[in-house]
């Protein structure tokens, strides 16, 4: 009997800890949230400058709202780089924000 007690206290211990170290899932949009990535062979981050090509208007996405995109803010566009959707500002490039590009199917 003693065993069996210890047993059950090891297993509820274990479980417990699991539960408190498992990372906690993003919920909505969050959960597309790239801090970086990968586009023409090269890797990007936050605050990194997009290329040139992707700072024109064939690039710039539009249609955001269909894409489950946020409004971009004053001085950035929404474009699309390596299947990841990148805000980047209109005047320098700069990356800002980055979602996967799954979040096109986001219910």
């Amino acid at each position: 009997m003693a065993k069996c007690k210890w047993l059950l206290l090891g297993v509820v211990m274990s479980l417990a800890s699991a539960a408190n170290a498992a990372p906690q899932a993003a919920s909505g949009i969050k959960a597309y949230e790239e801090k970086e990535f990968i586009a023409d062979f090269t890797k990007f981050k936050i605050g990194d400058t997009a290329p040139a090509q992707y700072q024109t208007p064939e690039y710039t996405i539009k249609q955001y709202q269909l894409r489950n995109l946020p409004a971009p803010d004053a001085g950035t566009h929404w474009t699309y780089m390596g299947e990841n959707y990148v805000l980047i500002g209109d005047a320098d490039g700069k990356i800002y924000k980055a979602y996967n590009g799954d979040i096109f199917y986001h219910r």
